[in-house]
C-alpha cells in the first residue's frame, strides 16, 4: 500500500493580507497561495504554509562519519544519511545540486514517515541520523518529528547555516552535531556567489557553539575567489576569537561543478596553504578534505604532539585516545566519542 503524504503545516511564518511570509530563514519569503518560497519546501495553501517537502526522501546511505566531514564526533563510526530535495541558497558551484537546485515535485523521491527512517535507522545499526545532501534546515518539522518519536538518537546536520535565531536554538535542542558550510569570507562572495549575507550564517555558527552542540566547519577553497590569504587568515582569527581555537575546520579542495565549470580545481599546494594559516593563527584542528595527504588529516594532541587519530580517506585509525584523553599526556580533548 502506498504511503499517503501528509500536508504539514510549517512552524514558523506568519499572514499578512494575501500572502503567507516565512520565518524560517532570512529570506522572509512571501509566498502567495500556490507559490513557494525560494527553497523550494514551503508551498502556500488555503489555510496554511506547508512545509511542502515534509518526509519526502531523495536519498539514503550509510556514509562513514567523517565523509560529512566531522572528525571529533564518534571518529571511525559510521551514520545512517538521508537526503530531501531543496536548499535556501543557490550556490553557483553546487555539488548535489541535482537534489538542492530541484523544484519539489520534479525530482523522484519517496516518502517516508518519521517512524520509518527511525526503523530504518535501527536496522542499520546506526545510533544517530545525519540530514544531509541537500539543506536539511527547510526540513525543519521533519526532523523534528523524527528526533520526537526517537530522542536516544543522534541528531547530525551538514548544513549552510541560513536559518533564523528562534528556530535553530529550538533545534539546537534535539541536535548533537553540525558541520557548517562556511562558503567565504566576504559578503560579496556571499551574495553573488550563493544568493545570502555572510553575517546571517556566522550568527548561526555562534548560537550552535553558544548552545554546546559539537559544531565543525568546512571552507571550500575555490581559486581566485575565496582563497585569499588575507581571507583566510580573516576566516580563522574570527573563529579562534569568537568561537574558539578547539572548533575543527576544514579546508576541501574544489572542483568545476554546475555552474562554474570554468572554474580551475584548486591546487593541493592552495588547500596545505590554508591548513598552514589556520594553525599560525592559533587553531588546535585544522584539517583538508577532497585531497589525500600524509598527516593533512591526522588529529594532533596540541599539548604534546601526538598523533591521537590518523587518518587516510575514510579510513580512521584510534591510535592514542583513550576517552577523550590523549594517552600520551592525558589532556582532555575536544572530541565527541
Amino acid at each position: 500500500m502506498a504511503n499517503i503524504e501528509p500536508v504539514t503545516e510549517s512552524r514558523y511564518y506568519r499572514k499578512e493580507g494575501d500572502v503567507y511570509v516565512c520565518e524560517l530563514c532570512p529570506h522572509g519569503c512571501r509566498i502567495p497561495v500556490g507559490g513557494v518560497g525560494r527553497c523550494n519546501s514551503r508551498r502556500g495553501e488555503e489555510d496554511i504554509l506547508s512545509a511542502y517537502s515534509y518526509g519526502k526522501v531523495s536519498s539514503i546511505c550509510v556514509d562513514p562519519i567523517e565523509k560529512k566531514p566531522l572528525y571529533h564526533y564518534h571518529p571511525g563510526t559510521s551514520i545512517f544519511s538521508i537526503g530531501s530535495v531543496g536548499c535556501n541558497m543557490s550556490c553557483r558551484h553546487c555539488q548535489n545540486y541535482a537534489i538542492s537546485q530541484t523544484v519539489t515535485g520534479r525530482k523522484r523521491t519517496t516518502y517516508e514517515s518519521p517512524e520509518e527512517i527511525v526503523a530504518m535507522c535501527r536496522r542499520e545499526g546506526s545510533d544517530a541520523i545525519a540530514f544531509t545532501y541537500n539543506e536539511p534546515m527547510i526540513w525543519y518539522e521533519y526532523i523534528m518529528d523524527i528526533m520526537k518519536c526517537a530522542p536516544d538518537l543522534g541528531c547530525v546536520l551538514i548544513s549552510n547555516g541560513l536559518v533564523n535565531e528562534r528556530p535553530l536554538r529550538d533545534l539546537c535542542k534535539v541536535m548533537d552535531a553540525v558541520n557548517i558550510d562556511i562558503k567565504g569570507f566576504t559578503d560579496g562572495f556571499y551574495m553573488k556567489i550563493c544568493g545570502a549575507h555572510l553575517e546571517d550564517v556566522l550568527r548561526s555558527a555562534r548560537i550552535i557553539f553558544e548552545e554546546k552542540v559539537h559544531l565543525e566547519l568546512t571552507y571550500l577553497v575555490i581559486p581566485g575567489l575565496n582563497d585569499s590569504r588575507e581571507e583566510i587568515e580573516r576566516f580563522c582569527v574570527w573563529i579562534r576569537d569568537t568561537l574558539s581555537p578547539d572548533v575543527p575546520v576544514h579546508f576541501s579542495r574544489f572542483h568545476p561543478d554546475f555552474d562554474m565549470m570554468d572554474v580551475p580545481m584548486t591546487p593541493v599546494e592552495t588547500v596545505l596553504e590554508c591548513r598552514d594559516i589556520a594553525e599560525a593563527c592559533g587553531l588546535n584542528y585544522a584539517y583538508v578534505g577532497n585531497i589525500i595527504t600524509d598527516d593533512a588529516s591526522d588529529t594532533y594532541c596540541p599539548e604534546c604532539g601526538t598523533v591521537v587519530i590518523r587518518r587516510t580517506g575514510y579510513l580512521v585509525e584510534i591510535e592514542a585516545l583513550e576517552g577523550r584523553r590523549c594517552a600520551c599526556c592525558r589532556t582532555v580533548l575536544p572530541i565527541v566519542r
